[in-house]
């Protein structure tokens, strides 16, 4: 995941772009400059105006991977603590998103069912804006991807088959996720 947090001030003109430009996730990118900038969003927008929402949400991780900023967090870190557990043919895995965090999730090739035990998120998605508060779950579709953002502290877990019982978090994922929409599609292709 790449995650970076937000103050209250710049969630303001994050909910306002949101709801009249339908790009959620722009505004990650900005929250941390100078917000009065307004050209910057303006040249965004440009930008991904004709992107799908997939392309947007690629886009803005490749904006944040490249950004150098200190406020952008990979993976696994003390910002948003990753717990992994295993049981005969399932894996669990668990991340604790702290209020006014933001976190862009990974492409599962697989369905899997998602529980949101503590906390609200809201979730941009393809389809819009939800919001959801614990405790939940639900089931997610192959290929999503979604961005969220902490209203409260949140524990997320998603969890997932693993009918050959490995324990080996990066073969694991390799078995389960796709870094790129082009990569799931060719994934689509051959199964």
């Amino acid at each position: 995941m790449f995650d970076t947090q937000i103050n209250n001030k710049s969630l303001k003109l994050i909910l306002v772009i949101i709801f009249f430009c339908n790009i959620a996730y722009i505004i990650i990118y900005f929250c941390k400059m100078d917000l009065d900038k307004i050209e910057k969003v303006n040249i965004f927008l440009e930008e991904t105006n004709q992107m799908s929402f997939y392309e947007q949400v690629e886009y803005l991780e490749k904006i944040l991977k490249e950004s150098g900023s200190p406020d952008v967090y990979i993976g696994n870190s003390e910002h948003f603590p990753l717990e992994h557990s295993f049981s005969d043919g399932i894996y669990t895995r668990e991340i604790f998103i702290k209020k006014g965090m933001i976190a862009i999730g990974k492409i599962h090739k697989h369905e899997h069912t998602f529980f949101l035990i503590k906390g609200k998120l809201q979730m941009f998605t393809e389809k819009g804006v939800i919001e959801i508060e614990a405790p939940i779950y639900g089931v997610s579709p192959s290929g999503t991807k979604r961005v969220v953002y902490a209203l409260e502290d949140s524990v997320f877990v998603n969890v997932h088959p693993n009918p050959e019982n490995i324990y080996n978090i990066e073969e694991l994922e390799k078995k389960m996720i796709v870094s790129s929409f082009e990569e799931y599609n060719e994934y689509k292709q051959l199964k």
